[in-house]
């Protein structure tokens, strides 16, 4: 795989940082907490290792 400005989307790492920002607010404001088994920071970190994954296997792909 070549490195260069065409491997990083500047669309998934807007995407990556409004998840940090949710889960940090999430955590700080909401009480999410991965040892309470709460619905909405599972469902947010299975959709997000769901993208990475597709994003790392198309890469490989291609």
């Amino acid at each position: 795989m070549a490195s260069g400005s065409r491997d990083r989307s500047p669309a998934l790492t807007v995407f990556g940082i409004l998840v940090a920002i949710v889960a940090i607010a999430g955590t700080q404001f909401f009480g999410w907490e991965w040892e309470t088994g709460g619905l909405v920071p599972t469902i947010v970190g299975v959709v997000v290792a769901g993208i990475a994954v597709a994003v790392v296997v198309r890469r490989v792909v291609e």
